[in-house]
Protein backbone atom coordinates (compact mmCIF):
# COMPACT_ATOMS: atom_id res chain seq x y z
CA UNK A 1 0.00 0.00 0.00
CA UNK A 2 0.88 3.51 -0.59
CA UNK A 3 0.99 6.30 2.54
CA UNK A 4 -2.71 7.15 3.69
CA UNK A 5 -1.67 10.84 2.66
CA UNK A 6 -1.95 9.72 -1.04
CA UNK A 7 -5.44 8.34 -1.25
CA UNK A 8 -6.36 11.47 0.81
CA UNK A 9 -5.50 13.24 -1.77
CA UNK A 10 -6.93 11.12 -4.82
CA UNK A 11 -10.20 11.21 -3.32
CA UNK A 12 -9.77 15.02 -2.78
CA UNK A 13 -9.02 15.59 -5.91
CA UNK A 14 -12.11 13.61 -7.36
CA UNK A 15 -14.24 15.36 -5.30
CA UNK A 16 -13.98 18.75 -6.46
CA UNK A 17 -13.55 17.22 -9.92
CA UNK A 18 -17.22 15.72 -9.36
CA UNK A 19 -18.08 19.01 -7.78
CA UNK A 20 -21.49 18.20 -5.87
CA UNK A 21 -23.19 14.96 -4.56
CA UNK A 22 -22.39 11.78 -3.91
CA UNK A 23 -19.95 9.35 -5.50
CA UNK A 24 -20.20 5.57 -5.39
CA UNK A 25 -17.51 3.59 -5.98
CA UNK A 26 -17.98 -0.38 -5.95
CA UNK A 27 -15.56 -3.03 -4.80
CA UNK A 28 -15.76 -6.53 -6.09
CA UNK A 29 -17.22 -9.40 -4.84
CA UNK A 30 -15.90 -12.91 -4.50
CA UNK A 31 -16.33 -14.65 -7.89
CA UNK A 32 -16.99 -18.29 -7.79
CA UNK A 33 -15.77 -21.02 -10.34
CA UNK A 34 -18.82 -23.71 -9.67
CA UNK A 35 -20.38 -22.90 -6.46
CA UNK A 36 -19.97 -20.42 -3.93
CA UNK A 37 -17.15 -21.84 -1.68
CA UNK A 38 -14.77 -22.58 -5.04
CA UNK A 39 -13.98 -19.02 -5.25
CA UNK A 40 -11.34 -17.57 -8.49
CA UNK A 41 -8.51 -15.58 -7.39
CA UNK A 42 -10.19 -12.36 -5.95
CA UNK A 43 -9.59 -8.99 -7.84
CA UNK A 44 -10.36 -5.41 -6.24
CA UNK A 45 -12.04 -3.21 -8.67
CA UNK A 46 -9.11 -1.17 -9.76
CA UNK A 47 -10.45 1.81 -9.42
CA UNK A 48 -11.51 1.08 -5.95
CA UNK A 49 -7.96 0.13 -5.23
CA UNK A 50 -6.54 3.50 -6.46
CA UNK A 51 -8.82 5.60 -4.50
CA UNK A 52 -9.57 3.46 -1.01
CA UNK A 53 -6.65 0.93 -0.97
CA UNK A 54 -8.94 -1.94 0.54
CA UNK A 55 -8.03 -5.35 -1.32
CA UNK A 56 -11.30 -6.78 0.32
CA UNK A 57 -13.95 -8.21 -1.34
CA UNK A 58 -17.58 -7.11 -0.68
CA UNK A 59 -17.20 -2.95 0.29
CA UNK A 60 -18.49 -0.16 -1.13
CA UNK A 61 -17.47 3.29 -0.53
CA UNK A 62 -18.75 6.97 -0.67
CA UNK A 63 -17.21 10.01 -1.45
CA UNK A 64 -19.87 13.13 -0.19
CA UNK A 65 -18.34 16.27 -2.28
CA UNK A 66 -20.51 18.65 -0.59
CA UNK A 67 -19.22 17.17 2.94
CA UNK A 68 -15.86 16.26 1.96
CA UNK A 69 -16.60 13.02 3.75
CA UNK A 70 -15.64 9.68 3.04
CA UNK A 71 -16.59 6.13 4.40
CA UNK A 72 -16.35 2.89 3.56
CA UNK A 73 -19.31 -0.27 4.05
CA UNK A 74 -19.49 -3.98 4.43
CA UNK A 75 -19.99 -6.39 6.57
CA UNK A 76 -17.49 -8.23 8.70
CA UNK A 77 -16.47 -11.41 8.98
CA UNK A 78 -17.65 -13.67 11.49
CA UNK A 79 -16.40 -16.56 13.66
CA UNK A 80 -17.59 -19.23 11.15
CA UNK A 81 -15.59 -17.32 8.60
CA UNK A 82 -12.70 -17.29 10.74
CA UNK A 83 -12.44 -20.94 11.01
CA UNK A 84 -11.88 -21.21 7.39
CA UNK A 85 -10.04 -17.68 6.41
CA UNK A 86 -8.01 -17.19 9.96
CA UNK A 87 -8.57 -14.23 12.00
CA UNK A 88 -9.21 -11.34 9.79
CA UNK A 89 -8.72 -7.38 10.57
CA UNK A 90 -12.01 -5.14 10.72
CA UNK A 91 -12.90 -2.97 7.95
CA UNK A 92 -12.70 -0.12 10.30
CA UNK A 93 -9.20 -1.26 11.10
CA UNK A 94 -8.61 -1.88 7.76
CA UNK A 95 -9.69 1.68 6.14
CA UNK A 96 -8.10 3.59 9.08
CA UNK A 97 -4.91 2.43 7.16
CA UNK A 98 -6.24 4.66 3.95
CA UNK A 99 -7.55 7.97 5.62
CA UNK A 100 -11.01 6.70 6.20
CA UNK A 101 -12.58 6.79 9.45
CA UNK A 102 -16.28 6.49 8.99
CA UNK A 103 -16.99 2.83 8.52
CA UNK A 104 -20.61 1.22 8.72
CA UNK A 105 -22.52 -2.12 7.49
CA UNK A 106 -23.73 -2.02 4.00
CA UNK A 107 -27.72 -1.92 5.46
CA UNK A 108 -26.66 1.62 6.59
CA UNK A 109 -25.02 2.64 2.71
CA UNK A 110 -28.35 1.55 2.09
CA UNK A 111 -30.29 4.11 3.88
CA UNK A 112 -27.62 6.55 2.72
CA UNK A 113 -28.67 6.35 -0.98
CA UNK A 114 -32.31 6.08 -0.10
CA UNK A 115 -31.76 9.61 1.90
CA UNK A 116 -30.27 11.05 -1.46
CA UNK A 117 -32.32 9.87 -3.69
CA UNK A 118 -35.62 12.03 -1.07
CA UNK A 119 -33.44 15.10 -1.58
CA UNK A 120 -32.73 14.93 -5.03
CA UNK A 121 -28.88 14.47 -4.08
CA UNK A 122 -27.18 13.29 -7.76
CA UNK A 123 -25.63 9.99 -7.05
CA UNK A 124 -22.58 8.99 -9.27
CA UNK A 125 -21.49 5.51 -10.23
CA UNK A 126 -19.09 4.32 -13.06
CA UNK A 127 -20.35 1.69 -15.68
CA UNK A 128 -20.10 -1.35 -13.80
CA UNK A 129 -18.15 -4.81 -15.76
CA UNK A 130 -19.78 -7.22 -12.85
CA UNK A 131 -22.81 -8.73 -13.04
CA UNK A 132 -23.20 -8.61 -9.17
CA UNK A 133 -22.87 -4.61 -9.22
CA UNK A 134 -25.52 -3.97 -11.98
CA UNK A 135 -27.59 -6.06 -9.55
CA UNK A 136 -26.89 -3.51 -6.24
CA UNK A 137 -27.65 -0.63 -8.52
CA UNK A 138 -30.88 -2.06 -9.42
CA UNK A 139 -31.57 -2.98 -5.94
CA UNK A 140 -30.40 0.22 -4.16
CA UNK A 141 -30.82 3.01 -7.12
CA UNK A 142 -33.59 0.87 -9.51
CA UNK A 143 -31.58 1.45 -12.38
CA UNK A 144 -32.23 -1.75 -14.69
CA UNK A 145 -29.19 -3.29 -15.32
CA UNK A 146 -29.11 -3.01 -18.74
CA UNK A 147 -29.04 0.81 -18.12
CA UNK A 148 -26.48 1.34 -15.64
CA UNK A 149 -23.84 1.43 -18.73
CA UNK A 150 -25.63 4.68 -20.00
CA UNK A 151 -26.88 6.06 -16.38
CA UNK A 152 -23.28 6.32 -15.71
CA UNK A 153 -22.46 9.73 -14.28
CA UNK A 154 -19.94 10.97 -17.13
CA UNK A 155 -18.67 13.51 -14.39
CA UNK A 156 -17.68 10.68 -12.78
CA UNK A 157 -16.17 8.85 -15.74
CA UNK A 158 -13.87 11.75 -16.88
CA UNK A 159 -12.77 12.60 -12.80
CA UNK A 160 -10.89 9.09 -12.49
CA UNK A 161 -10.11 9.10 -16.05
CA UNK A 162 -7.80 12.63 -15.47
CA UNK A 163 -6.50 11.06 -12.62
CA UNK A 164 -5.49 7.46 -13.06
CA UNK A 165 -4.27 8.43 -16.65
CA UNK A 166 -0.84 10.21 -15.00
CA UNK A 167 0.78 7.90 -13.29
CA UNK A 168 2.97 9.44 -10.04
CA UNK A 169 6.16 8.49 -9.01
CA UNK A 170 5.13 6.00 -6.62
CA UNK A 171 2.93 3.98 -9.16
CA UNK A 172 5.75 4.22 -11.92
CA UNK A 173 8.22 2.09 -9.43
CA UNK A 174 4.89 -0.28 -9.30
CA UNK A 175 4.81 -0.44 -12.92
CA UNK A 176 8.79 -1.06 -13.18
CA UNK A 177 8.39 -3.88 -11.03
CA UNK A 178 5.62 -5.95 -13.04
CA UNK A 179 7.94 -5.29 -15.83
CA UNK A 180 10.83 -6.45 -14.15
CA UNK A 181 9.17 -9.70 -13.83
CA UNK A 182 7.17 -9.71 -16.98
CA UNK A 183 10.68 -9.56 -19.02
CA UNK A 184 11.91 -12.57 -16.60
CA UNK A 185 9.07 -14.24 -17.81
CA UNK A 186 9.72 -14.14 -21.49
CA UNK A 187 13.53 -14.71 -21.28
CA UNK A 188 12.41 -18.45 -19.59
CA UNK A 189 10.27 -18.46 -22.40
CA UNK A 190 12.74 -17.77 -24.73
CA UNK A 191 15.51 -20.28 -23.03
CA UNK A 192 12.56 -22.95 -23.14
CA UNK A 193 11.12 -22.84 -27.04
CA UNK A 194 12.54 -26.17 -28.25
CA UNK A 195 10.71 -28.68 -30.33
CA UNK A 196 8.85 -31.16 -28.34
CA UNK A 197 8.17 -29.00 -25.39
CA UNK A 198 3.89 -28.05 -25.28
CA UNK A 199 2.34 -24.65 -25.36
CA UNK A 200 1.15 -25.22 -21.91
CA UNK A 201 4.81 -26.32 -19.94
CA UNK A 202 5.70 -23.03 -21.18
CA UNK A 203 2.47 -20.91 -19.95
CA UNK A 204 2.86 -22.97 -16.56
CA UNK A 205 6.58 -21.94 -16.29
CA UNK A 206 5.97 -18.26 -16.69
CA UNK A 207 3.10 -18.33 -14.27
CA UNK A 208 5.07 -19.66 -12.12
CA UNK A 209 7.57 -16.73 -11.87
CA UNK A 210 4.82 -14.06 -11.18
CA UNK A 211 3.47 -16.01 -8.51
CA UNK A 212 6.82 -16.35 -7.27
CA UNK A 213 7.28 -12.65 -7.61
CA UNK A 214 4.50 -11.69 -4.67
CA UNK A 215 1.92 -11.13 -7.40
CA UNK A 216 -0.28 -12.88 -9.91
CA UNK A 217 -0.28 -12.77 -13.74
CA UNK A 218 -1.62 -9.15 -15.65
CA UNK A 219 -3.89 -11.58 -17.99
CA UNK A 220 -4.45 -15.04 -18.94
CA UNK A 221 -1.36 -16.17 -20.78
CA UNK A 222 -1.16 -16.20 -24.70
CA UNK A 223 1.72 -18.79 -25.31
CA UNK A 224 1.29 -20.20 -29.08
CA UNK A 225 2.61 -21.30 -32.47
CA UNK A 226 -0.50 -19.95 -33.92
CA UNK A 227 0.70 -16.35 -33.47
CA UNK A 228 -1.77 -15.23 -36.19
CA UNK A 229 -4.39 -15.22 -33.61
CA UNK A 230 -3.91 -12.83 -31.72
CA UNK A 231 -5.56 -13.71 -28.06
CA UNK A 232 -4.88 -17.26 -28.29
CA UNK A 233 -5.42 -19.08 -25.22
CA UNK A 234 -4.98 -22.93 -26.14
CA UNK A 235 -2.09 -24.31 -24.37
CA UNK A 236 -2.19 -27.68 -26.30
CA UNK A 237 0.11 -27.62 -28.91
CA UNK A 238 3.79 -29.17 -29.33
CA UNK A 239 6.29 -26.91 -30.41
CA UNK A 240 8.25 -28.38 -33.73
CA UNK A 241 11.40 -27.52 -35.57
CA UNK A 242 10.21 -25.08 -38.07
CA UNK A 243 7.82 -23.11 -35.66
CA UNK A 244 7.70 -19.27 -34.21
CA UNK A 245 6.52 -18.91 -30.67
CA UNK A 246 4.73 -15.80 -29.47
CA UNK A 247 4.77 -15.73 -26.02
CA UNK A 248 2.04 -12.46 -24.60
CA UNK A 249 2.54 -12.16 -20.86
CA UNK A 250 2.61 -9.79 -17.69
CA UNK A 251 3.29 -9.98 -14.25
CA UNK A 252 0.89 -7.66 -11.70
CA UNK A 253 2.80 -6.36 -8.66
CA UNK A 254 0.87 -7.33 -5.26
CA UNK A 255 -0.32 -3.96 -5.28
CA UNK A 256 -2.10 -4.54 -8.64
CA UNK A 257 0.00 -2.59 -11.02
CA UNK A 258 0.54 -4.36 -14.79
CA UNK A 259 3.50 -5.65 -17.12
CA UNK A 260 2.29 -6.58 -20.27
CA UNK A 261 5.11 -7.94 -22.47
CA UNK A 262 5.35 -10.23 -26.26
CA UNK A 263 8.24 -11.54 -27.83
CA UNK A 264 8.46 -14.24 -30.91
CA UNK A 265 11.38 -16.88 -30.50
CA UNK A 266 12.15 -19.87 -33.45
CA UNK A 267 11.51 -22.73 -31.94
CA UNK A 268 14.84 -24.15 -33.83
CA UNK A 269 16.79 -21.38 -32.01
CA UNK A 270 17.18 -19.99 -35.77
CA UNK A 271 14.34 -17.66 -37.56
CA UNK A 272 14.48 -19.12 -40.89
CA UNK A 273 14.63 -16.49 -43.69
CA UNK A 274 11.25 -15.97 -44.61
CA UNK A 275 10.63 -15.44 -40.55
CA UNK A 276 13.76 -13.52 -40.49
CA UNK A 277 12.39 -10.76 -43.05
CA UNK A 278 8.66 -10.57 -41.62
CA UNK A 279 10.54 -10.55 -38.20
CA UNK A 280 12.74 -7.35 -38.89
CA UNK A 281 9.84 -5.43 -40.94
CA UNK A 282 8.23 -5.77 -37.14
CA UNK A 283 10.84 -4.95 -35.10
CA UNK A 284 11.49 -1.91 -37.47
CA UNK A 285 8.15 -0.76 -36.87
CA UNK A 286 8.64 -1.21 -33.62
CA UNK A 287 11.55 0.51 -33.10
CA UNK A 288 10.26 3.46 -35.13
CA UNK A 289 7.19 3.71 -33.12
CA UNK A 290 9.71 4.19 -29.76
CA UNK A 291 12.11 6.54 -31.79
CA UNK A 292 8.43 9.20 -32.59
CA UNK A 293 7.27 9.11 -28.63
CA UNK A 294 7.27 12.71 -26.81
CA UNK A 295 4.78 14.89 -25.56
CA UNK A 296 2.74 16.45 -27.24
CA UNK A 297 2.61 13.58 -30.78
CA UNK A 298 -0.70 12.37 -31.53
CA UNK A 299 -0.45 8.65 -30.62
CA UNK A 300 -2.22 7.81 -33.71
CA UNK A 301 0.47 9.52 -35.88
CA UNK A 302 2.84 6.98 -34.31
CA UNK A 303 0.00 4.63 -35.43
CA UNK A 304 0.07 5.81 -38.87
CA UNK A 305 4.20 5.54 -39.04
CA UNK A 306 4.08 2.51 -37.54
CA UNK A 307 1.74 0.96 -40.64
CA UNK A 308 3.92 2.81 -43.47
CA UNK A 309 6.99 0.72 -42.06
CA UNK A 310 4.76 -2.72 -42.04
CA UNK A 311 3.64 -1.36 -45.50
CA UNK A 312 7.07 -0.49 -47.17
CA UNK A 313 8.79 -3.62 -45.95
CA UNK A 314 5.91 -6.04 -46.89
CA UNK A 315 6.38 -4.15 -50.49
CA UNK A 316 9.64 -4.98 -50.92
CA UNK A 317 8.84 -8.13 -49.92
CA UNK A 318 6.50 -8.55 -53.25
CA UNK A 319 2.95 -8.57 -50.99
CA UNK A 320 2.27 -4.97 -51.09
CA UNK A 321 2.26 -2.46 -54.15
CA UNK A 322 0.74 0.77 -54.77
CA UNK A 323 1.41 4.45 -52.74
CA UNK A 324 2.27 3.79 -49.66
CA UNK A 325 0.26 6.64 -47.95
CA UNK A 326 -2.84 5.65 -50.23
CA UNK A 327 -2.27 1.79 -48.54
CA UNK A 328 -2.50 3.46 -45.16
CA UNK A 329 -5.37 6.16 -45.46
CA UNK A 330 -7.50 2.61 -47.47
CA UNK A 331 -6.24 0.63 -44.30
CA UNK A 332 -4.72 -2.06 -46.71
CA UNK A 333 -2.31 -2.82 -43.92
CA UNK A 334 -4.81 -4.06 -41.74
CA UNK A 335 -4.81 -7.43 -43.29
CA UNK A 336 -1.61 -7.74 -41.95
CA UNK A 337 -1.85 -5.60 -38.68
CA UNK A 338 -5.51 -6.11 -38.13
CA UNK A 339 -4.98 -4.49 -34.32
CA UNK A 340 -3.56 -1.38 -32.97
CA UNK A 341 -0.20 -0.18 -31.93
CA UNK A 342 -0.89 0.10 -27.73
CA UNK A 343 -2.90 1.43 -25.09
CA UNK A 344 -2.76 2.89 -21.27
CA UNK A 345 -1.40 0.39 -18.74
CA UNK A 346 -1.78 0.53 -14.97
CA UNK A 347 -3.32 -0.63 -12.39
CA UNK A 348 -5.83 -2.25 -15.46
CA UNK A 349 -3.59 -4.33 -18.41
CA UNK A 350 -5.71 -2.13 -20.75
CA UNK A 351 -6.23 0.60 -18.36
CA UNK A 352 -9.81 1.83 -17.25
CA UNK A 353 -10.99 0.09 -20.21
CA UNK A 354 -14.21 -0.46 -18.89
CA UNK A 355 -14.59 3.34 -18.41
CA UNK A 356 -14.36 3.52 -22.27
CA UNK A 357 -11.76 4.01 -24.87
CA UNK A 358 -13.39 7.23 -25.88
CA UNK A 359 -12.68 9.04 -22.79
CA UNK A 360 -9.15 7.15 -21.59
CA UNK A 361 -7.01 6.96 -25.12
CA UNK A 362 -8.90 9.57 -27.31
CA UNK A 363 -9.92 11.89 -24.71
CA UNK A 364 -13.65 12.42 -25.77
CA UNK A 365 -12.60 12.23 -29.39
CA UNK A 366 -14.98 10.16 -31.61
CA UNK A 367 -13.35 6.72 -32.49
CA UNK A 368 -12.59 5.49 -36.40
CA UNK A 369 -14.82 2.57 -37.55
CA UNK A 370 -12.37 1.69 -40.14
CA UNK A 371 -11.30 -2.03 -40.05
CA UNK A 372 -8.24 -1.80 -38.29
CA UNK A 373 -7.76 1.54 -36.78
CA UNK A 374 -10.80 0.91 -34.95
CA UNK A 375 -9.02 -1.15 -32.85
CA UNK A 376 -6.52 1.73 -31.74
CA UNK A 377 -7.28 1.61 -28.27
CA UNK A 378 -5.03 5.26 -27.44
CA UNK A 379 -5.18 7.84 -30.01
CA UNK A 380 -4.96 10.85 -28.23
CA UNK A 381 -1.65 13.25 -27.55
CA UNK A 382 0.60 11.78 -25.28
CA UNK A 383 1.77 13.47 -21.96
CA UNK A 384 3.85 13.63 -19.19
CA UNK A 385 3.25 10.71 -16.68
CA UNK A 386 1.13 8.32 -19.55
CA UNK A 387 2.35 4.35 -19.83
CA UNK A 388 1.09 2.57 -22.44
CA UNK A 389 2.50 -0.01 -24.57
CA UNK A 390 4.49 -0.36 -28.10
CA UNK A 391 3.55 -3.27 -29.69
CA UNK A 392 3.19 -3.81 -33.98
CA UNK A 393 2.46 -7.28 -35.23
CA UNK A 394 2.68 -8.88 -38.61
CA UNK A 395 0.06 -11.57 -38.62
CA UNK A 396 -1.41 -14.30 -41.86
CA UNK A 397 -4.90 -14.66 -40.93
CA UNK A 398 -6.32 -17.67 -43.42
CA UNK A 399 -9.62 -16.75 -43.04
CA UNK A 400 -9.25 -12.78 -43.33
CA UNK A 401 -7.13 -13.51 -46.31
CA UNK A 402 -9.74 -15.17 -48.28
CA UNK A 403 -12.32 -12.62 -47.24
CA UNK A 404 -10.80 -9.99 -48.97
CA UNK A 405 -9.13 -11.77 -51.41
CA UNK A 406 -13.17 -13.22 -52.56
CA UNK A 407 -14.11 -9.30 -52.24
CA UNK A 408 -11.01 -7.59 -54.32
CA UNK A 409 -10.90 -5.69 -51.32
CA UNK A 410 -7.90 -3.45 -51.63
CA UNK A 411 -6.39 -5.21 -54.29
CA UNK A 412 -4.68 -2.09 -55.69
CA UNK A 413 -2.59 -2.29 -52.57
CA UNK A 414 -2.30 -6.26 -52.14
CA UNK A 415 -0.77 -8.66 -54.48
CA UNK A 416 -3.00 -11.26 -53.32
CA UNK A 417 -1.07 -14.38 -55.19
CA UNK A 418 1.88 -13.30 -53.45
CA UNK A 419 0.24 -13.55 -49.80
CA UNK A 420 -0.93 -17.39 -50.79
CA UNK A 421 2.57 -18.49 -50.40
CA UNK A 422 2.75 -16.89 -46.26
CA UNK A 423 -0.94 -18.26 -45.63
CA UNK A 424 0.82 -21.02 -42.96
CA UNK A 425 3.10 -18.92 -41.51
CA UNK A 426 1.14 -17.75 -38.35
CA UNK A 427 2.14 -14.35 -36.71
CA UNK A 428 4.21 -12.33 -34.84
CA UNK A 429 5.04 -9.02 -32.28
CA UNK A 430 7.18 -7.54 -30.27
CA UNK A 431 6.12 -5.54 -27.01
CA UNK A 432 7.47 -3.30 -24.45
CA UNK A 433 6.24 -0.59 -21.95
CA UNK A 434 7.03 3.16 -21.78
CA UNK A 435 6.36 6.33 -19.96
CA UNK A 436 6.27 9.39 -21.49
CA UNK A 437 8.33 12.05 -19.80
CA UNK A 438 8.84 15.64 -20.03
CA UNK A 439 11.52 15.19 -22.75
CA UNK A 440 10.37 12.17 -24.08
CA UNK A 441 9.92 8.45 -23.18
CA UNK A 442 11.63 5.64 -21.03
CA UNK A 443 11.42 2.15 -20.97
CA UNK A 444 10.06 0.26 -18.14
CA UNK A 445 11.36 -2.40 -16.73
CA UNK A 446 14.81 -4.01 -17.36
CA UNK A 447 15.82 -4.24 -21.32
CA UNK A 448 13.96 -7.53 -23.02
CA UNK A 449 15.79 -10.07 -25.53
CA UNK A 450 14.24 -8.33 -29.21
CA UNK A 451 16.92 -7.67 -31.92
CA UNK A 452 17.23 -10.89 -33.88
CA UNK A 453 20.67 -11.52 -32.67
CA UNK A 454 19.23 -11.31 -29.13
CA UNK A 455 16.96 -13.67 -29.20
CA UNK A 456 18.59 -16.37 -31.26
CA UNK A 457 21.42 -15.76 -28.06
CA UNK A 458 18.77 -16.04 -25.21
CA UNK A 459 17.88 -19.34 -26.90
CA UNK A 460 20.70 -20.83 -26.17
CA UNK A 461 21.24 -20.53 -23.25
CA UNK A 462 18.50 -22.86 -22.71
CA UNK A 463 20.62 -25.47 -24.26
Amino acid sequence: MFSKEIYLQRREKLRKSVGSGLILLLGNDESPMNYADNGYHFRQDSTFLYFFGLNHPFLAGILDCDSGEDMIFGNDLTVEDFVWMGPQPTIAKQSLQFGVTKTADISSLVVILEEAKVKGRKIHFLPPYRSENKIKLFEWLGINPNESKTRASIELILGVVNQRNYKSAEEILEIRKACDVSVDMHTLSMRMAKPGVSEAKIAAAVHEIALASGGQIAFPIIATINGQTLHNHYHGNVLKDGDMFLLDAGAETGMGYAGDLSSTTPVNGKFTSRQRDIYSICLDSHNTSISMLRPGIPFKEVYFESARVIIRGLKDLGLMKGNVDDAVVNGAHALFFPCGLGHMMGLDVHDMEDLGEVYVGYGGEPKSTQFGLKSLRLGRKLEPGFVFTIEPGIYFIPELIDQWKAKNHNVDFINFDKVEEYRTFGGLRNEENFLITETGCELLGKPKPKSIEAVEAEWLKGC
